[in-house]
């Protein structure tokens, strides 16, 4: 019993100094060393799977081979250059947003890329039939990697479609994360391998790793085709997305073709993430990354941000994109558990005049996310903030646009997982006529949404503010 006591206050001691030393938040470091104290075991073991700063302490640190050093001095000359050199060609989009553009290519390492075609897909069957089209035209390489990749009609027909383009000699890697797609058969992964594909797990579900990944996961979704077109957005590989969900509906979901250099930007994170699951540099040369022509008129920047990260990137996005609206700013997410400095952000925009609608679906795919979400709405309707719920099936989209100039979608929630836990990658286009697009589409979906009322809202039961106080303790977490 000593033994146990001495060895259990050892690593209490241990966990204090470590939270004292790699604490992110005086509230949060508080909460934990509350929790080691006051819960035993089960406060360290928490502390072991949600607790560690991994900002501080990361899973993974690039290899900085020749190609990537330079790229990287060309990311900080360019940052430099903006500041000191008044006679530079800056396009008038990105003069417009000089702040904006400095702050991703600082925290992401992302210029802004001139050139760019960009579609925008709506909803699965269009992604998946441009994603396809785009597949059976590669001759060098096919690059996948997805959050959830189940296993029915969709996945058969990436398996056909690869199992032909690998005997015409193209490369492909496939990536899917560990958890997220923890459903993948043995079988469907072992015709993969033995097509000649490459396939890698990001952070494995293994017993010797369990505590320390298990709550960190790669939620991006990309596949590039050639280095000449790339995809990315909210859509995951799933028969819902296809043929609806018998529970919530069809899924509603955005997801983008781009082509054109941004291309390079997407390939840099998939060739970053297929390093850390692989262990192989194979791909982080420059033969895969070409000079890719310019074939449209959109300015377009990469958002990418995880645990390793210096910076929250997509949480300094969207911050920043609220705090410098103008007009209107407009956010389409299922997930929406900002946080206090999103949360204050929202709040002064709108109490200083900017139209903040936010619309997501009146159907939730987990209650505790549902009543997470919706302990935030009273303090959103009080500063004047209008929230829509949309009727049909589940809205899956991640989108938010400001003032007819900026758009980012990809794949980040409005939550403390996207900002902290998770591996993401949104694009930012300067680009107007596309936001004028996407907020003519966002005002119809408004209008046969339902709208909150304060007043109405307000008058809801007891019992729901009782599951929405409960689930709120557990939004930093979900």
């Amino acid at each position: 019993m000593t033994i146990a006591l001495f060895i259990y206050f050892s690593l209490a001691l241990f966990m204090v100094i470590r939270l004292l030393l790699y604490g992110i938040r005086p509230t949060k470091t508080l909460g934990w060393l509350l929790a080691i104290f006051t819960i035993p075991v089960g406060g360290m073991l928490f502390y072991f799977v949600l607790g560690r700063n991994r900002r501080k302490n990361k899973f993974y640190r690039l290899k900085k081979t020749e190609e990537i050093s330079a790229y990287l001095k060309t990311v900080e000359d360019y940052y430099d250059d903006v500041d000191k050199n008044e006679d530079l060609n800056i396009p008038p989009p990105i003069k417009s947003h000089i702040k904006l553009v400095k702050l991703i290519a600082k925290n992401s390492n992302f210029l802004p890329s001139l050139g760019n075609e960009i579609t925008i897909l709506k909803d699965g069957p269009a992604t998946f039939e441009a994603i396809f089209k785009a597949l059976e035209s590669a001759r060098k390489f096919i690059h996948i990697q997805y959050y959830i990749f189940e296993e029915g009609e969709l996945a058969n027909r990436f398996l056909t479609l690869l199992r032909q383009k690998k005997k015409e000699g193209v490369e492909i890697r496939f990536l899917y994360d560990g958890l997220g797609s923890n459903t993948l058969s043995k079988s469907y992964l072992n015709d993969l391998v033995n097509a000649g594909i490459e396939v890698y797990s990001f952070l494995p579900i293994r017993f010797k790793r369990l505590l320390s990944s298990i709550n960190y996961r790669n939620h991006r979704k990309i596949v590039i085709v050639d280095g000449h077109i790339a995809f990315t957005g909210g859509i995951n590989v799933s028969d819902k997305y296809i043929h609806g969900d018998p529970v919530l509906g069809v899924w509603h979901d955005m997801h983008l073709r781009l082509e054109g250099p941004i291309v390079n930007s997407l390939q840099a994170v998939f060739a970053m993430d297929w390093n850390f699951a692989s262990g192989k540099d194979d791909i982080l040369t420059l033969s895969y990354f070409s000079a890719i022509p310019k074939v449209g008129t959109s300015i377009v920047q990469t958002v990418s941000s995880g645990p390793d990260s210096d910076f929250s990137s997509v949480h300094q996005l969207y911050f920043s994109l609220i705090n410098r609206a103008k007009k209107y700013v407009y956010i389409v997410n299922p997930y929406i558990i900002p946080g206090e400095a999103l949360m204050e952000a929202l709040q002064v925009a709108a109490l200083g005049g900017v139209d903040v609608r936010i619309l997501l679906s009146s159907n939730s795919d987990s209650y505790l996310v549902k009543w997470s979400v919706q302990s935030y709405f009273e303090a959103f309707l009080e500063a004047g903030i209008k929230i829509y719920q949309y009727p049909d099936g589940f809205l899956h989209s991640k989108v938010m646009f400001s003032d007819d100039q900026l758009t980012t979608i990809g794949t980040a929630n409005l939550d403390v997982r996207s900002f902290e836990q998770n591996y993401e990658v949104n694009v930012l286009a300067y680009d107007k006529e596309l936001t004028q697009q996407l907020k003519h589409d966002f005002l119809n979906d408004c209008k046969i949404s339902h709208q909150l009322d304060y007043s109405e809202f307000k008058k809801r039961r007891k019992l729901d503010r009782l599951k929405e106080g409960f689930a709120k303790v557990f939004s930093p977490v979900l």
